[in-house]
């Protein structure tokens, strides 16, 4: 019951309180800088702000509710939140007044070091060529863990930052990510755990409405860095689930990485905008904006379903592979055809 409730008053709240983030971004002034990330016509942001309210709502109702919290699971839940709050409200001076990468970039490390120093922490990994119980487990030293956690809940937050290009897309692939760490908790018995990213997947279906394709409001960059940061964090609480959420955003964590090092190679800035991830390519090549996010959202439940019916680590090691070879492939294969495609001078 309380994980139902906690998904159903998660999209409750958000669908509710989407409308009124939308008068007062339309009031207020926050509507979205022409960006070459962003496709169609400018509208108005902070839909990331509906979002968290309902997560927070959904965890204020239901978490209580629940029989065998532990002190460490409601200390690491508090740091959830409050790191949440941290990126969100840095997301929502960005949305107003546009700041340069390095302000958010400075919240994201804030959000990543309060969200250690509440036991979201990455000490150990599954090893996936451990054959018994006594080299199934990889343990970090501290500072490993440390600097291993910091680099992921960043790259979290980039990545659903980065694929935050065109409406539904976002949002629609967290909450795919989402139900699946549930379901991936729920199989493990762990029902404190599983509650966690049902909130968080119900906020999104509650937003989705208001932001597919042809979009009335978007999450803006509070949305897309809070979502990237709370998808990241509950891979991590209970249990690192790195393998299975690495999988479900295998498209867009690939796309990310694959277009950091082109930008690298080429002398730009990593963390500059343009418009060569693969929804852009696709976009280039004459695809819909709604086929593209349908197709998104297939890939990412398809590989989410793979992972969890994947009985051994070393299988999963070779979906990652083979994803980050077929998502390289295909980015290269689309940049490719949009060269066919440019007029010779």
């Amino acid at each position: 019951m309380p994980l139902l409730l906690a998904f159903l008053t998660a999209a409750a709240v958000a669908a509710a309180a989407t409308p009124l983030t939308l008068r007062a971004a339309l009031r207020f002034g926050f509507t979205d800088k022409p960006n070459p990330r962003r496709t169609g016509p400018l509208k108005p942001r902070l839909g990331g702000v509906a979002i968290f309210l309902g997560f927070a709502a959904a965890l204020a109702v239901a978490y209580p509710m629940l029989p065998g919290r532990t002190e460490a699971e409601v200390q690491r839940v508090i740091g959830l939140v409050l790191a949440g709050l941290l990126v969100l409200v840095v997301g929502i001076i960005d949305d107003r007044f546009d700041l340069p990468a390095w302000p958010q970039l400075a919240a994201q490390l804030g959000a990543a070091v309060l969200a250690m120093g509440s036991g979201i922490l990455i000490e150990k990994i599954t090893n996936p060529l451990g054959f018994s119980l006594t080299d199934s487990l990889i343990f970090f030293p501290e500072g490993v863990a440390l600097a291993f956690t910091l680099f992921w809940l960043v790259g979290a937050m980039n990545t659903i930052n980065f694929l935050d290009g065109i409406d539904g897309l976002a949002a629609g692939v967290v909450m795919v990510a989402s139900l699946i760490l549930a379901a991936h908790a729920w199989l493990l018995g762990q029902l404190t755990i599983a509650l966690l990213p049902l909130a968080l997947a119900g906020a999104c279906l509650g937003f989705l409405p208001f932001n597919f394709q042809p979009a009335r409001i978007t999450m803006g960059t509070c949305g897309s860095m809070f979502l990237g940061f709370t998808i990241g964090a509950l891979a991590i609480i209970g249990g690192a689930k790195a393998a299975t959420l690495l999988l479900v955003l295998g498209l867009p964590v690939v796309d990310t990485g694959w277009t950091i090092v082109r930008r690298l190679a080429s002398g730009q800035s990593p963390l500059r905008g343009d418009r060569t991830h693969l929804h852009h390519r696709l976009l280039a090549l004459g695809f819909g904006e709604r086929q593209i996010v349908l197709g998104m959202y297939g890939a990412s439940l398809a590989l989410g379903i793979l992972a969890l019916l994947l009985s051994t680590r070393l299988a999963k090691l070779y979906a990652i592979g083979f994803v980050v070879v077929g998502t390289v492939l295909l980015a290269s294969a689309l940049a490719y055809a949009a060269r066919r495609r440019q007029p010779r001078g």
